[in-house]
């Protein structure tokens, strides 16, 4: 298999200090959660070292276009307009939305919406809520490592009514606080890709064979069961 990397025998990857548990977080110096383990996985498979360099999510793409990084691996739903930044290679993952709200809040579905203010990231997809209801009051957070602190904290101050995000990360707050609870889920499994650098054919062909030869021998399911225990796995 023949493919270049920006770095010989390495892969650059543009990512987040953001705790995005379970799929990245970075605890005791380490990078843990299921993205950081697939990348490890598939860097094995294809003899490359795997190295994080972290940026605020609005600087992905800008990052990657300077041609001085591999990939985006960090949480990134495969749309359209990211698809104008990058190549992507096949998903590894399949991914829900969900509405976090206060325990005491009297939201339980998409139609308790109405006059809300809703928290979201900049940079974050909110596909299924926006589709449905083109009018919701947004309130916007940048998209850097303290975001998700800043947004429950806005939540559990009343600036905002509730927040949106992907499934696994809000699940994994209302876990951690039981004054929080997801009010519902939308069922948009967005599939989650990497972003290759525009033009490198061979690597994302390379990081499909990987991720294809992972499907196959099991690793990827072992992976998000250790991860994700809670999701049926997607493949």
């Amino acid at each position: 298999m023949s493919f270049t990397t920006v770095r010989s025998s390495q892969l650059s990857i543009i990512a987040s200090a953001m705790d995005a548990r379970p799929m990245s977080f970075i605890q005791d110096g380490d990078r843990l959660g299921y993205e950081p383990a697939v990348a490890r996985a598939v860097c094995d498979l294809l003899s490359l070292e795997p190295m994080w360099f972290d940026y605020s999510l609005d600087q992905f793409y800008p990052a990657l276009s300077t041609g001085d990084y591999d990939v985006v691996w960090f949480s990134q739903a495969i749309t359209q307009e990211r698809r104008a930044w990058a190549d992507f290679t096949r998903p590894y993952g399949r991914f829900d939305e969900a509405v976090l709200v206060r325990d005491d809040s009297a939201i339980y579905g998409a139609h308790d919406l109405a006059g809300k203010r809703l928290g979201s990231l900049e940079e974050g997809t909110r596909l299924g809520l926006t589709e449905q209801f083109p009018d919701l009051d947004w309130v916007i957070f940048s998209g850097n490592a303290q975001a998700l602190p800043d947004m429950l904290a806005a939540l559990h101050q009343g600036h905002i009514d509730a927040l949106v995000n992907d499934a696994f990360l809000l699940l994994a707050a209302e876990a951690n606080d039981p004054s929080l609870r997801v009010a519902f889920q939308l069922p948009t499994q967005h599939p989650f890709g990497v972003g290759v650098l525009p033009g490198n054919r061979e690597l994302v062909d390379a990081l499909n064979q990987a991720l294809n030869q992972l499907i196959i021998d099991g690793t990827l399911a072992k992976l998000w069961a250790q991860w994700i225990p809670y999701k049926p796995f997607p493949f």
